[in-house]
Formats: structure tokens, sequence, C-alpha cells
């Protein structure tokens, strides 16, 4: 059985100590720190205390977008050092997403849902996005779902 993504993490921040990779220790810690923090939320609200791979997935996407805005906020001040350290840390963090599809991968998984539901209209895209979302959850991004479907619905 393949270990979760938190033990996945927990193991990667062993390795980094054992390389003394800083910018990867670092990361890493935030990131189990964060995921503590919502296990010891998912206990108190009734969700016994345990975080599914999706879970974890979204907290990494969270730390991801803090750290886009982090290294976009570095390069406008001209602070080349903390853009470099921001890049380190994302890059660290991006390990951890699963392989995103490509956009003829959505577009062919768009079109399948089309043709179930037999969508025509422009009107129809919340339906279509509706029934692809499970599909799509976790690799591949919501803004690109919703342009292609846009794309094949306005274009039929």
């Amino acid at each position: 059985m393949e270990p979760s993504l938190k033990q996945q993490i927990q193991a990667s921040l062993k390795e980094a100590i054992r390389q003394r990779d800083e910018a990867a220790r670092t990361v890493l810690s935030v990131l189990l720190a964060a995921v503590k923090n919502e296990e010891v939320n998912a206990r108190t609200d009734g969700r016994g205390g345990v975080l599914s791979d999706s879970d974890v997935l979204a907290l990494i996407r969270r730390e991801i977008k803090q750290h886009e805005e982090s290294l976009e906020e570095a390069r406008k001040a001209g602070r080349e050092d903390l853009s470099a350290q921001c890049e380190a840390e994302l890059e660290v963090l991006k390990r951890f997403l699963p392989r995103q599809l490509s956009r003829e991968e959505v577009a062919e998984l768009a079109r399948q849902v089309i043709r179930e539901l037999n969508a025509t209209s422009p009107k129809q895209h919340g339906q279509v996005m509706k029934a692809l979302q499970p599909k799509v959850k976790d690799v591949a991004d919501g803004r690109l779902v919703s342009e292609v479907v846009r794309e094949l619905l306005g274009s039929q």
C-alpha cells in the first residue's frame, strides 16, 4: 500500500534534515504544522481528526498560493534573495502535487460529459462543470477546466 500524503511529507522532511536542505526543511515543517492544526480542527468539529489525502492536498495548494503571492511581492520589491528562497520552497511544495491533466486531456473529459448530458448551449456551463468536477478534482486547475468547457459549449 502506498504511503499517505502526510507520510510522504514526513519522510521528505526527514530526508531534508539529513541533507541539510534548509529551504525544504522550513517549508515542510510549516506544512506539517498546518496539517496538524487541521487535524485538531477536524477532531473538535466531529470529523474524527483524520485528514484524507485530498484534505492534505488542499493545504498544499493553499501553501503554494501563499508562496506564489510572496514570490510576486518579493520580485516587486526587488528582493532577489527572498524571491530565490520562495522559488526553492515552491519547488518543494509542487513535488507533492499529483500530475496535472493536460489541456487536451481536460478537453476529452469535458467532451465526454457534454455528450452524456447532451449539452448544447453555453447556458449549460454550470451543469457540465458540476458533472465534470469530480473527474478532474485535484488533477486539473479549475480555471482551465472552466475555460475548456466554455470553449466547447460556445463552439457547438
